[in-house]
């Protein structure tokens, strides 16, 4: 089996020698009872991809090795008749991913045909034949680094039967053991056309059948026992001889028994893993419905509704910018026909921003709500300036709970599987079950601007609309206790006679979602206010409208992404170099100026201002260290239902201050109620644990992905640069920061590039 592997064998000189890098992503899957037409199947574009491929994941609880390996977690909870194909695209690529899965080449392709549905068979192509277990002609799937096999014998085979479909056969290039040990623990497999004769076969008179082709995959052993496939070349410079192929040495030895079921290995609940054409590039793949074979029995519904030159449009953008981002992630999700449903993708900058401002997300569905030409879905936050900044978008077939769930665990792959504290979305129940159980430990919220709004255009044929949308304002925004908005409110619908309004009442028993006096210990980051505001705001407010084509979307999301981080930049220096005016001689406010960024500052600001409202600070209760004091506000001229009062716990040893309007989980820093407090008590500055470092203008945030282990296979110029590529972005953000750092950082890199050139002169 293992022809000129005995004087290929290398033996490796020391035990670290093994453990190399990998940098394919390890996604866990649990499946529940998945039947075989219910099988979710994974498709990820990795390091040096070739075309026409699909990637095969072995899944393994809890195996990550020594490298960049990120474990994610995907559940199919009893998916019947359903599959579902998730392309995950890291961008640890090089060029030639960016022209994966053509369709020039279909013998070396899955091809889904109609035929498969006449047959009764499912519209992917199994790698084995589910009765006999034995592979059958044309159903070897096209090797893709990722792939693990049982053994080295199972990966041998199943590159030996792929080799014969094509019509090439296939040697042992090299091998090597571990150290003191006979146990095989990589080896190289390439086709027998590989090199060319040595000097002593030179003379002989055999025929020459060696052509220096470079087909080859390379098989390692991972901690899991299994045999992965670390490197592939597809291309072949020379025409295949499937004759000549028939009697090689590789091909002879052959048998039955060699063709068992080679299925690459999985976790035992899922059962067989199936393999889909994954048609990313393919745009005849998944147009819209004029475009589609109309015999076919689907639900058009279920699928994108893509025009003419769209699927193109999305593969050409994605193509472009794995170009240029190292770590651009997407998601496809396919129908059981192998139509498009849904795509998710972020940018490295999104997924780095994340890291510093994924507490609170927002998801914009406003462009799905309103029937927008581009069915769009947006991930939002704040950054320290209190501005949006993109989280991820998605282009949706439908808002099903299916749909949300498979955008929403894509959308926490790509994070790492780190959920945000707070999630704010509009009224679709849909969503809110999608969250809960994807997100089931953050905290729910509807967007109170959003349900303020819809309220008002509900009743808007009241005969007192302004008088009653003046009432629900006060009742929703100025209740300070539940019993005073409970009171309120049933004052409200006896007043404009509302009660027996159904959408209302439905609304008002979901109130512990949007009402604030419900949510005080929940952390929103100014991202809850009953009036829009940019952090409230649809992403796109004012550069996406109804009619605006996803051709032209986007160059549109490429600008306004730009604009935001030429804003955040300006913004940044300003707060750096601009020297923030004083209105009080309060030294809260002189300590702020010199921290928070100067967007938060001029908020904060307002409330030192406002202190001057506060009438009286009584001591009601104590406990020990914990002392409760009653800040009255002053009563405003024509103010007729006179002032408000509020609890303000003080503990002297924690130096722990807490308002009953709880400010500081609504907008991220203390109330004038919780200042007159400490400022009555002698703290002349705010605790530390009340400057939140998110608005600090001082903290550098880094917005590129995580370099992770220095460790890089040497033989592979892929990682050479992915890892040389991240380095210099990391040079290139820190150098930004000031004109010193430009002018250090700009020396280094000349410095670096001459040292490059000194040593490419000594290999000349």
């Amino acid at each position: 089996m293992e022809e000129d592997s005995e004087n290929c064998e290398q033996v490796l000189e020391d035990e670290g020698s093994d453990l190399e890098v990998d940098s394919a992503e390890v996604f866990d899957m649990e499946s529940n009872g998945l039947t075989n037409d219910g099988e979710q199947v994974l498709g990820i574009e990795g390091n040096g991809l070739d075309n026409n491929c699909v990637h095969l994941l072995g899944i393994e609880s809890n195996d990550l090795e020594n490298g960049s390996e990120h474990m994610l977690d995907f559940e199919s909870n009893d998916l019947e008749n359903s599959e579902q194909v998730v392309e995950l695209a890291s961008n640890d690529q090089d060029n030639d991913s960016d022209q994966m899965l053509e369709i020039e080449n279909s013998d070396q392709m899955l091809e889904i045909e109609n035929s498969d549905h006449e047959n009764g068979r499912t519209s992917d192509t199994a790698i084995t034949d589910d009765q006999t277990g034995i592979y059958t002609e044309k159903e070897y799937p096209t090797p893709v680094v990722g792939m693990e096999f049982e053994s080295y014998d199972d990966a041998y085979n199943y590159y030996n039967c792929y080799a014969k479909d094509l019509g090439f056969a296939i040697r042992v290039k090299s091998s090597w053991t571990k150290r003191n040990s006979k146990e095989k623990r990589g080896a190289v497999l390439c086709c027998n056309c590989e090199g060319f004769k040595t000097l002593k076969e030179a003379s002989s008179r055999r025929k020459e059948t060696r052509t220096g082709c470079l087909a080859m995959i390379r098989l390692r052993l991972v901690e899991s026992n299994r045999w992965r496939v670390d490197e592939v070349k597809l291309e072949h410079n020379h025409l295949f001889d499937p004759e000549r192929a028939q009697n090689s040495k590789s091909h002879k030895k052959m048998d039955a028994g060699d063709k068992r079921k080679l299925e690459p290995a999985v976790d035992v609940e899922v059962r067989t893993i199936k393999l889909y054409r994954t048609p990313a590039a393919d745009a005849l793949g998944y147009g819209s419905s004029t475009e589609r074979d109309i015999g076919n029995n689907f639900d058009q519904s279920k699928c994108l509704n893509l025009k003419k030159g769209d699927a193109l449009v999305i593969h050409n953008y994605f193509c472009r910018v794995q170009l240029t981002d190292p770590d651009f992630f997407y998601a496809m999700d396919f129908s059981d026909e192998g139509f498009l449903r849904n795509v998710f993708w972020i940018d490295s900058r999104s997924r780095a921003a994340y890291n510093y401002f994924g507490d609170v997300v927002a998801l914009d569905t406003t462009c799905l709500s309103q029937n927008y030409e581009i069915p769009l879905l947006a991930f939002f936050g704040v950054n320290h300036h209190g501005q949006s900044i993109l989280l991820g978008c998605a282009l949706l077939a439908d808002e099903t709970a299916e749909t949300y769930t498979w955008l929403l665990r894509a959308w926490l792959t790509c994070m790492c599987g780190r959920s945000p504290q707070t999630l704010i979305t509009d009224q679709c129940k849909t969503l809110q079950s999608a969250i809960a159980e994807v997100f089931p430990r953050a905290h729910h919220r509807l967007s109170l601007s959003l349900v303020m709004q819809s309220i008002v255009e509900k009743l808007e044929e009241l005969q007192e609309a302004e008088s009653f949308e003046t009432v629900l304002r006060g009742a929703v925004c100025n209740s300070i206790k539940v019993d005073e908005f409970e009171v309120a409110w049933e004052d409200m619908i006896q007043r404009f006679g509302i009660r027996d309004h159904e959408w209302l009442r439905c609304l008002y028993e979901d109130r512990e979602r949007w009402v604030p006096v419900y949510l005080k210990d929940s952390f929103f980051a100014g991202m809850s206010t009953s009036q829009p505001s940019e952090s409230t705001s649809p992403f796109f407010k004012g550069y996406i409208h109804r009619q605006t084509p996803l051709k032209e979307f986007f160059d549109i999301y490429e600008l306004v992404l730009q604009k935001k981080k030429e804003k955040e930049s300006l913004d940044d220096i300003e707060s750096r170099e601009v020297r923030s005016m004083l209105k009080t001689r309060c030294n809260f406010e002189l300590q702020v100026s010199e921290i928070y960024t100067r967007e938060i500052f001029l908020k904060f600001q307002h409330e030192v201002e406002v202190m001057t409202n506060c009438s009286s600070i009584t001591q009601i209760h104590a406990s020990g260290p914990i002392i409760t004091y009653m800040v009255k506000e002053r009563e405003a001229e024509g103010n007729m239902n006179g002032a408000l009062n509020f609890e303000v716990m003080y503990d002297k040893v924690g130096l722990e201050v807490r308002c009953i309007c709880s400010c500081f989980n609504f907008k991220g820093f203390l109330c004038w109620h919780a200042l007159s407090v400490l400022d009555n008590n002698g703290i002349e500055e705010i605790p530390s644990q009340y400057i939140l470092p998110r608005w600090r203008k001082d903290f550098r945030r880094m917005y590129i992905p995580d370099i992770g282990s220095n460790n890089v296979d040497i033989s592979n110029p892929v990682q050479w640069f992915d890892h040389l590529y991240r380095r210099a972005l990391q040079v290139v953000e820190e150098g930004m920061t000031s004109q010193d750092h430009y002018t250090v950082a700009w020396q280094a890199f000349k410095e670096s590039l001459n040292k490059v050139r000194l040593v490419a002169e000594k290999h000349d």
